[in-house]
């Protein structure tokens, strides 16, 4: 009886020389392989036939053309059960492959390397490997795929369990390779895209990091994904403690961590308390534990189960505070050892680690009915330079740091948005109203009296002085917002004549 044989040839050799050492000891397999892999198995004792010395031909063009041989496809893409197959088989000398393992070379690895050149790139695009995965994974019903070092143990179990991989097993690791190569062409696609202006098709391509309770709602199933061979963002951050992270946790995170982004480039302790994506409270301080306080009475009633962004590492007074009411998740760059201690007094608390709040997005994706939309994110860099004080009363050193403040926070919040802000706090937020004027109103009702001398910001236009007229008579002194309504000037008129301060930025910030 002829011995099982195996096609290997990885780049991630994780886990391969004890796979292929339990497959040769216990089944009696034989391998072909080529380049690392055979230097490899053959480096531990392992019986290998190179690829150039079965197909009879030599690498050529710096290892470009290896596997690309009839000896190698036919191996793979025979199907036993066909008669003529089985003599062209015999005719050219080929032996029918077992098993397949392949793994791609490390296209995305080397995009993130700032260090890697085009060149560098190019060269690793595979071309032998995606050919030989695809072909294993089309004549599933005669062979097995393997893709990920993860699936060397559950092929082994298959074989321990049955004496071969099952219809079942293979068909599976068939539909794996094909997201494999489907997620590596989509890579690759993704960065030559960044060198063209033309509208193309778009792939969207994840792998799951956790199957969730679940989603917006208990009726709802859902799955958290990340993207990218590398951890990144979320999926990088470290739960220190707490239940399973939410789809709703998730959200409500992200969009802390957008906000605090913000805050990232200053020496000034920030904290943005949110809810269902909207910020309730967010404030500078002298110390962590100050801004805490200030984000928290900004809003007390709404900071009940909210989720909080710190953007800076939790020490003993902010922990001490934070245990003082129920909080969904707590999110900062790090926590000292004294404070993990603290907030393990409230263990289903869901405290995380995230060191690095900016992470970039290109692009966002909303699902809509038949299809989805595609922009690039709102990471327009802030250019003060480019504001227009348009009114006579020009606004003081300290009101122009309220007025960034203010609108920082208010490019975060859902439109129609508006942000009242007094010292360096958020003390009024309108979002997602109607109109514009029902968010000035309820940003003022919730701001109150200390809203007098406080200073407004807009995400969009003021279509007409009515909301101008509004904020004065709550003392608002300073306004910021976009500009571009074909009647600024009438809003301009009334700032004029109410003794209020505008600043018009050139820029809108809708967030829907």
């Amino acid at each position: 009886m002829t011995s099982p044989i195996a096609l290997l040839s990885v780049s991630d050799k994780t886990g391969l020389v004890e796979f292929a050492h339990a497959l040769h000891i216990e089944f009696g397999f034989e391998f072909i392989s080529s380049g690392g892999t055979a230097t490899a198995l053959l480096n531990v004792g392992l019986p290998v036939i190179k690829v150039a010395d079965y197909t009879g031909s030599p690498e050529i063009l710096g290892g470009r053309v290896k596997t690309l041989h009839p000896r190698i496809h036919g191996g793979i893409l025979a199907r036993k059960d066909i008669p003529q197959d089985q003599v062209d088989l015999e005719q050219h000398h080929i032996r029918s492959f077992d098993l397949v393992v392949v793994n791609l070379y490390p296209f995305e690895e080397t995009v993130a390397h700032s260090s890697s050149t085009l060149n560098d790139i190019i060269e690793q695009i595979d071309i032998g490997g995606p050919a030989m995965v695809r072909a294993a994974a089309k004549n599933f019903a005669h062979l097995t795929v393997l893709c990920h070092p993860q699936q060397y143990t559950e092929y082994l179990k298959e074989l321990r369990q049955w004496g071969t991989a099952s219809l079942d097993f293979r068909q599976h690791c068939a539909l794996t390779a094909f997201r494999h190569t489907a997620a590596y062409d989509s890579a690759i696609s993704g960065y030559l895209e960044t060198f063209s202006r033309e509208t193309a098709s778009y792939t969207l391509t994840g792998h799951p990091q956790q199957v969730l309770r679940y989603g917006e709602n208990p009726h709802q199933s859902a799955v958290w994904y990340h993207t990218g061979t590398q951890a990144s963002g979320w999926s990088a951050a470290t739960q220190l403690q707490g239940k399973e992270l939410s789809y709703n946790n998730l959200l409500d995170l992200d969009a802390a961590r957008s906000l605090m982004a913000e805050f990232t480039v200053d020496a000034e302790p920030a904290v943005a308390i949110l809810k269902h994506t909207n910020p309730c409270g967010v404030a500078l301080g002298e110390s962590l534990i100050d801004a805490y306080q200030k984000a928290f009475h900004a809003d007390s009633i709404s900071a009940f189960g909210g989720i909080v962004a710190l953007n800076q590492s939790i020490d003993i007074p902010t922990a001490n505070a934070l245990i003082n009411t129920f909080l969904e998740c707590v999110v900062a760059p790090d926590c000292t050892l004294e404070a993990r201690q603290i907030l393990q007094s409230k263990p289903n608390l869901r405290v995380l680690l995230l060191p690095e709040f900016t992470h970039k997005l290109e692009h966002q994706v909303k699902a809509i009915a038949g299809g989805f939309l595609v922009q690039s994110t709102d990471q327009i860099p802030e250019d003060q330079s480019q504001w227009q004080i348009v009114t006579e009363i020009k606004p003081t050193v300290r009101q122009m740091k309220e007025l960034r403040f203010a609108w920082r926070v208010c490019k975060k919040v859902k439109s129609n948005a508006i942000v009242i802000s007094q010292d360096l706090t958020t003390i009024g937020i309108g979002a997602g109203q109607m109109n514009r004027v029902a968010s000035v109103k309820i940003a003022l009702e919730q701001a109150g009296d200390k809203g007098n001398g406080g200073v407004l910001a807009s995400d969009g236009f003021f279509p007409f002085d009515d909301s101008v007229r509004v904020a004065a008579t709550h003392g608002i002194k300073a306004i910021i917002q976009p500009g571009g309504s074909l009647r600024d000037k009438d809003s301009i008129l009334a700032a004029n004549e109410l003794g209020i301060t505008m600043i018009l930025t050139g820029v809108r910030h809708f967030l829907h």
